[in-house]
């Protein structure tokens, strides 16, 4: 997970340069899970936390940049923005705003 979860975070600085406010549900539900005591992402309790917290953040995008690579939960998120009408980016500069100079420019990727 920490390692495409860090995938996930060099997107980060291109979007929110470009005028967005990205949004990775980990960012979101790692938190929650450690305040309810939970151990990390293989706790039980994750099942209840990890893909809830997912479907929640989409009742509340614009859009959605799905990233290549294998993942159930990355797929479950562009099912949902699909059947929400959301569009669904699958590179980084197909993003409204982001340029192929954005990533490079200024500061490191949020981490």
């Amino acid at each position: 997970m920490a390692k495409n979860l860090k995938r996930l975070e060099t997107a980060a600085w291109p979007l929110f340069r470009a005028g967005h406010l990205p949004m990775i549900g980990e960012w979101v539900a790692l938190p929650v899970l450690d305040s309810a005591g939970a151990t990390g992402p293989a706790d039980p309790l994750a099942a209840e936390v990890m893909y809830p917290t997912a479907e929640r953040l989409l009742q509340r995008c614009d859009a959605v940049l799905r990233l290549p690579g294998a993942s159930r939960g990355a797929d479950r998120d562009v099912a949902i923005a699909e059947a929400r009408g959301l569009p669904v980016y699958y590179a980084l500069e197909d993003v409204p705003g982001v340029t192929a100079s954005t990533p490079s420019e200024g500061a490191a990727p949020l981490s």
